[in-house]
């Protein structure tokens, strides 16, 4: 998702506007979130990556009852 120019400059104004100890705040908030989507998108491609493995344990006759859930 591209942010266009006008909402860049309305965040940097709203951050300008916090005294520092907040403006480390937004910084430390930031990071967070960066970092939560690249845990994500680690345990979905390890998640991708596993289904071929799994598919020969969870692909057997008796469970395929539990396919219908």
């Amino acid at each position: 998702m591209a942010i266009d120019d006008a909402h860049v400059r309305e965040l940097t104004e709203k951050i300008r506007r916090l005294p520092p100890a907040k403006v480390s705040e937004v910084e430390d908030f930031i990071d967070f979130l960066c970092q939560r989507d690249a845990h994500r998108r680690l345990s979905q491609a390890a998640t991708k990556l596993s289904e071929s493995a799994f598919a020969r344990v969870w692909d057997n006759p008796d469970d395929a009852d539990y396919d219908q859930l």
